[in-house]
């Protein structure tokens, strides 16, 4: 596989990573929410309205981590797709993250630090490889100024 199929393959991975990320925050925060709402509902000794407060405090602290980290996979993906100047540390980033959700993200993670940081990666993006050269019109640049 050459350093663009790696990149294009990661980026996909990466924006799989997210999407289920972002899927489970949300439904963490409504399971977690929805049974602190049913405790309190049916709360008549204050240890149950203790445990209440607990499951809505934490719908409110762990939903936004969760979608936070799958942001910042959404992000890797799209920047290591569009090929963008900062792909790579945004991917170095998510593959650190990556690593925190065992068994397919730890695979990711090791993958995308594989890739990012080998002679492969590093010619790719370091070298200009990986940058659209391009400006927002796609015109060629003027001639050079020396018509003397």
């Amino acid at each position: 596989m050459t350093a663009k199929d790696h990149n294009k393959l990661l980026g996909i991975f990466h924006l799989i990573q997210g999407g289920l990320q972002a899927f489970a925050g949300i439904i963490i925060g409504l399971v977690y929410g929805a049974m602190g709402m049913a405790f309190r509902a049916n709360a008549h000794r204050p240890e149950e309205q203790m445990m209440a407060t607990v499951f809505i405090v934490l719908a409110f602290v762990l939903a936004p981590i969760v979608l936070i980290l799958a942001g910042v996979n959404l992000m890797a993906g799209y920047k290591l797709l569009k090929e963008k100047a900062e792909a790579r540390t945004w991917g170095i980033v998510a593959s650190i993250v990556s690593l925190l959700s065992i068994p397919l993200g730890t695979a990711l993670g090791v993958y995308g630090l594989w890739f990012l940081f080998g002679e492969e990666g590093k010619r790719f993006y370091l070298s200009g490889g990986g940058q659209q050269q391009q400006n927002m019109f796609n015109t060629p640049p003027p001639p050079p100024n020396n018509w003397q």
